[in-house]
């Protein structure tokens, strides 16, 4: 198939609109350009594809620095400054396809743009040349696993530590599908953890990490949650802290405590998390402090919502229960601070507020450059 790109979608591959009228979603395609893609999708009202050859590329198109980047971050085509751009102004057209029109910041980056991620997931590839195990991830739109031999995306120390298992397993002759996957971690300082997903166990327990922020110390999971990008995250938490203006503060889908632990740790500090594990590492991170940690669905605490406190959201990316939103509008909190990481989500629930909240502020954050995922933070001021 050939087609013109109009533009980019959220979830970020290139629009363009066929002969027929069918919508097509493209990978490795840009706007304005012109491409040849092979379908991966097809549905009836659209189709989903990968550009296969530009025939008329555009000047904002680089070269990728990894033959994997399809897999990992596709935007690995896209200049610098283009990218930066290119996720203010999805933020800002999620939001107005929900009639929200707020002044869109430009994404705030440390300018990193590789080695970044603190944590990475590979498949296990079997080579029936070599008969060897390589390190794989899967081909974007299908269930085929491919063999790499680098990765620009996560840290160094992350992709040796990986490497260095599967040599370990070559030694021992080992299969490829006795492994569901290999997941390793690093902290700041380069120390890694991690380990195999062998099918039809249970996830081997890790040796935990620990990480600074704010001048905080916060342990964690390899396995669990927690950012993947530390530096823009403590960007975040600088955005953050001046905002709080009320003694009580509750922190909700609250992780490992990282966000109020560091912005609030001083005030009536409120910490609700629904996991367990990341329930124990929060207590454990909130010891030494007056933070009050309660192990629940943030939408079956709604009583801590009260007018004289600040409420941090920051949930999944299928963004916050209707019961909860329900109640901020009930009992209107001063400040609402909301860090999402589907802007789509995010957009949705704050349309559910509007009336009794308005947006002071949308600051989108590149914690996963090369890539169109975005975090963003909206600052929300009652009427």
């Amino acid at each position: 198939m050939q087609a013109t790109v109009e533009k980019l979608v959220p979830g970020g591959q290139g629009l363009a609109t066929l002969e027929n009228g069918k919508k097509a979603f493209i990978w490795n395609a840009l706007p304005s350009e012109t491409v040849e893609f092979e379908i991966t999708k097809d549905k009836r009202s659209y189709c989903e594809g990968i550009a296969t050859k530009i025939l008329q590329p555009v000047d904002e198109r680089i070269e990728p620095r990894d033959t994997c980047y399809l897999a990992t971050s596709p935007w690995q085509i896209i200049d610098w400054e283009t990218e930066l751009n290119a996720k203010s102004m999805l933020v800002e057209e999620c939001f107005a396809q929900q009639h929200l029109y707020a002044p869109v910041e430009l994404t705030v980056t440390d300018e990193k743009q590789f080695f970044y991620r603190n944590k990475m997931e590979y498949s296990l590839y079997w080579n029936h040349d070599d008969n060897q195990i390589h390190l794989a991830f899967h081909t974007r739109g299908t269930h085929r696993k491919e063999p790499i031999t680098q990765s620009s995306l996560e840290r160094p120390e992350i992709f040796a530590a990986a490497q260095s298992i599967v040599d370990q397993l070559n030694a021992e002759h080992a299969e490829a599908r006795t492994y569901q996957s290999l997941l390793m971690r690093c902290d700041q300082q380069g120390h890694t953890s991690g380990d195999l997903f062998t099918n039809g166990q249970s996830h081997p327990q890790m040796a935990p990490l620990s990480d600074t922020l704010c001048g905080y110390q916060y342990n964690y999971s390899p396995n669990g949650f927690f950012q993947i990008n530390l530096p823009v995250y403590e960007k975040v938490l600088q955005t953050i802290k001046p905002l709080i203006t009320t003694n009580k503060v509750l922190d909700l889908y609250a992780g490992v405590g990282s966000i109020g632990l560091s912005v609030a740790r001083d005030k009536d500090l409120t910490l609700v998390e629904v996991n367990g594990a990341a329930f124990a590492e929060m207590q454990n991170n909130a010891a030494g402090t007056n933070a009050k940690c309660i192990l629940a669905k943030s939408e079956d605490v709604t009583d801590y919502i009260t007018p004289d406190c600040t409420v941090i959201l920051d949930p999944p990316r299928a963004g916050c229960d209707t019961k909860l939103l329900e109640k901020l509008i009930e009992v209107q909190p001063a400040t609402v601070i909301y860090l999402s990481c589907n802007p789509i989500t995010q957009a949705r629930d704050i349309a559910a507020l509007q009336g009794k909240y308005v947006i002071d502020q949308l600051q989108p954050y590149n914690f996963f450059p090369r890539t169109p995922h975005i975090e963003n933070l909206a600052i929300l001021r009652k009427v």
